[in-house]
């Protein structure tokens, strides 16, 4: 006899959302899902995206296709001799620290290959692998309510869609973190501020090449105290993606988005850079992007409610791994839900997403905000010590980058199995 999978929903068609659709359909056989997508098309917000290697791993764990499609469109460093570097830390003020005698800091590993992509041609090439009518446009979901075996979404157009589970892949504002918090931790539902906001903007690598040299040509991180930049190239090398970064102790205030400044207000945060990075901030936007994070969720179930991605745990961008983690997060709940036979299963497959990915993600985000402050070189550790903190990272990324994504998936599957032999085990002793 047939399985009849449940009937699975998904909230968000953004990086996260997508990558779980593509896990789902690419089991064997497929499990079938649904994407609701409160925009009326595809929209990629935000410019470069750094994924490691574990990021990588998961793609080609859910869909060798899916690791291919990237293989297309990523970007490394330009030169040959940059090949295995993350990236390569200077100081941000005059002659980046030549006249200390610094050369650089090289942060990489004889194993690990650079790679970037516009976030745009990321989200285009997932497209690519979820089948016609899997994403529905407009549905905007203002209400998700449940009973004991069924999930109920109320969407804005006046629609009610009822299913056996929903995955919020709604982002690090989503109403699904209030849907699985609200009752239990209502102070966890908002995300925290880094006390960090950033510039961003891209130029042409023509132009930065003129400006900056061969420097546009491979990822760097410029540090000085309380501020810093970074920047790497995109769109197979053509343009060069930049982030600027200031700490802000004052917090912040209002909404959380963007914040449209005065060009001499930003300007006058980069007085004492390099004049080449000053040079550069005519491709910046004069905006100021608040950093915010999710450094404390409890859990990530709330009945036949789960999340995923940043509305799990929206991370600081020190360690370029927010990303890479909502992929492990597609890669191990793809795998567990396609293991249920029957809606009854599904408690388990939750349980044992929770478990695994919780304490892995979690501790990613809270590594970030610390690793942001020594990048400020304001961490009591390390001070300006450039070259402490470039051995630092080369301990510590590989932690994330090599981690056992395996050996997870082998964890989940033993343990939703165990747990649901022992449901069936307490059924017959009824």
């Amino acid at each position: 006899m047939a399985t009849k999978h449940p009937e699975i929903a998904i909230l968000g068609a953004g990086i996260g959302g997508l990558a779980l659709a593509i896990g789902l359909l690419s089991q064997n056989p497929p499990v079938p899902c649904i994407v609701y997508e409160a925009a009326s098309k595809f929209d990629a917000i935000g410019a470069g995206i750094g994924l490691g290697p574990n990021a990588l791993k998961s793609m080609e764990l859910m869909s060798p296709e899916f690791a291919r499609l990237y293989d297309e469109i990523k970007v490394g460093n330009g030169r040959a001799e940059k090949l295995h570097e993350q990236f390569e830390i200077f100081s941000a003020t005059e002659g980046f620290g030549e006249k200390e005698g610094w050369k650089g800091g090289s942060v990489g590993h004889k194993r690990f290959t650079r790679s970037s992509a516009h976030r745009k041609a990321l989200l285009e090439a997932m497209q690519g692998l979820i089948q016609e009518g899997t994403v529905r446009f407009g549905k905007k979901v203002v209400d998700i309510t449940q009973s004991d075996r069924e999930v109920s979404m109320h969407f804005a157009d006046g629609e009610v869609i009822k299913c056996d589970v929903v995955v919020g892949c709604d982002g690090i504002k989503g109403m699904t973190r209030k849907v699985v918090l609200g009752e239990r931790w209502p102070q966890e539902i908002s995300a925290k501020y880094c006390d960090t906001y950033i510039y961003r903007g891209i130029a042409p690598m023509k132009e930065a090449r003129e400006i900056i040299g061969d420097y546009a040509l491979d990822a760097k991180w410029f540090m000085t105290k309380s501020k810093g930049w970074a920047m790497y190239p995109i769109t197979k090398g053509e343009e060069v993606n930049i982030v600027a970064f200031i700490q802000d102790k004052n917090g912040w205030t209002g909404e959380q988005a963007a914040r449209e400044v005065s060009r001499e207000e930003m300007l006058s945060e980069f007085v004492g850079f390099d004049e080449r990075l000053f040079k550069l901030l005519d491709y910046v936007k004069p905006m100021k992007w608040p950093l915010f994070h999710h450094p404390d969720t409890p859990t990530y179930i709330n009945g036949r409610v789960c999340l995923l991605g940043d509305c799990a745990h929206a991370s600081s961008p020190s360690q370029a791994a927010g990303a890479g983690q909502g992929l492990e997060d597609a890669l191990i709940l793809s795998r567990v839900l396609s293991l249920v036979k029957c809606s009854s299963q599904l408690d388990a497959a939750l349980k044992v997403y929770d478990s695994i990915r919780r304490p892995r993600a979690q501790n990613v985000v809270r590594e970030s905000r610390e690793v942001g402050e020594a990048y400020f070189l304001t961490h009591p550790d390390f001070g300006h010590d450039l070259q402490k903190i470039t051995n630092e990272a080369n301990k510590r990324l590989p932690l994330i980058w090599w981690y056992d994504l395996e050996g997870d998936v082998k964890k989940a599957v033993v343990a939703f199995n165990t747990l649901t032999q022992n449901m069936l085990l307490r059924r017959r002793k009824r």
